[in-house]
C-alpha cells in the first residue's frame, strides 16, 4: 500500500504591515530597558530591590523638604543630595545593569538581535540610554520633590520660585554626570559576563574599591598628589567634575584646585571609552 502526503493550509500569510526599521528597534529597547531597570513587566522580586532604593532616596527628599519648610534650614543642596546618595546609587547600578546586558547574554537572545536590522550600536546606544535615564530618575525626582518644597515655602514669592528653580537645574546636570558616568562602567561590567551575580558583585567592587586609593594619595604630604587624587575613583571624578563646572563645593571635598580641566578631560575620556569598549564588545558578538 503505497503512502500518500497532504499539505494542510494552516492560514500562513507574510507580514504585510509597515516595517518602522532600526530607529523603533532602538526606541523599543529604550522603554523596554528602562522598564526592567525597575521591575516593570517583570516578577515581584524583581521590584523589591530598585523600589527599596527608589523608596529610601524618596523618603530623604521629603525629610529634607520637610525640614527646609519647618525650620527654614537647607539641611544639603541639590548638589549635595547625588553626593550623599553616591553609595545607593552604586547598589542601583550594581542590580540594574546585569538587568540590562547580562540577562541577555545568558539567555542567549541576541543573536536574533542582530538577526533583525538592528546593529550593535543600536543595541549600545539603547541600553546605555535606558541605563542613564533610570539613574538620573532615581537621583532627580528626589531633588525635584526637594525643589518642591522649597518653592511651595519661599517668602520672597515668584522671585523666590525662580532662585530656587535656577538651584534646580544645575542639581539636574549634575545628576545627569553621575548617569553617565555610573552606565558607562556598570553596563560595561556587566556586558564581561552572563552571570548577574558575578556582574553585580564586579561593578560594587570597581566603584567601592577605588575609595581607598584616593584616601591613600590624598594623604599624601604633597598638594598636586592631594587634588589628583580623585581621579582614581570615578565616584570622587564625578565630584571634581562638578566642582570645576559648577563652582560650587563638593560633599566629597575633592579640592581639585587648579586641576579641574583634567578631570573634565578624564570624566570624558573614561565615559568615551566605555561605549566604545561596549561597541567593540558587541561588535564581536554580533560577528559571531
Amino acid at each position: 500500500m503505497s503512502e500518500t502526503g497532504v499539505i494542510h493550509d494552516i492560514g500562513y500569510r507574510r507580514y504585510s504591515g509597515p516595517r518602522l526599521g532600526r530607529v523603533a528597534i532602538q526606541q523599543a529597547l529604550f522603554v523596554h530597558g528602562l522598564r526592567a531597570a525597575f521591575g516593570f513587566g517583570r516578577s515581584a522580586k524583581a521590584k523589591i530591590f530598585p523600589w527599596l532604593v527608589a523608596g529610601i532616596m524618596l523618603l530623604v527628599a521629603v525629610i529634607v523638604a520637610a525640614a527646609r519648610s519647618i525650620t527654614g534650614e537647607v539641611i544639603f543642596t541639590y548638589f549635595q543630595y547625588a553626593d550623599q546618595m553616591s553609595l545607593l546609587i552604586i547598589f542601583f547600578a550594581a542590580i540594574v545593569a546585569p538587568q540590562l546586558v547580562s540577562r541577555d547574554l545568558r539567555a542567549g537572545v541576541l543573536p536574533l538581535y542582530f538577526s533583525r536590522p538592528l546593529r550593535a550600536a543600536d543595541y549600545v546606544i539603547a541600553k546605555f540610554a535606558a541605563m542613564t535615564a533610570a539613574i538620573w530618575l532615581l537621583v532627580g525626582v528626589p531633588q525635584f520633590i526637594m525643589f518642591l518644597g522649597a518653592a511651595f515655602t519661599t517668602e520672597t514669592g515668584v522671585s523666590g520660585v525662580f532662585n530656587e528653580l535656577w538651584d534646580l537645574l544645575p542639581g539636574w546636570a549634575y545628576s545627569l554626570l553621575w548617569a553617565v558616568m555610573f552606565a558607562g562602567v556598570s553596563l560595561l561590567i556587566a556586558s564581561l559576563t552572563g552571570k548577574q551575580a558575578f556582574a553585580a558583585g564586579g561593578i560594587v567592587a570597581v566603584f567601592m574599591m577605588t575609595v581607598p586609593v584616593v584616601g591613600v594619595l590624598a594623604s599624601l604630604p604633597s598638594a598636586t598628589a592631594n587634588s589628583l587624587s580623585g581621579l582614581a575613583s570615578p565616584t570622587f571624578l564625578i565630584g571634581g567634575v562638578g566642582e570645576w563646572l559648577i563652582e560650587r563645593e563638593s560633599q566629597l571635598d575633592v579640592g581639585v584646585g587648579e586641576f579641574g580641566p583634567i578631570y573634565g578631560i578624564e570624566a570624558a575620556c573614561l565615559v568615551a571609552a566605555c561605549f566604545l569598549l561596549l561597541l567593540a564588545r558587541y561588535r564581536k558578538v554580533a560577528s559571531r
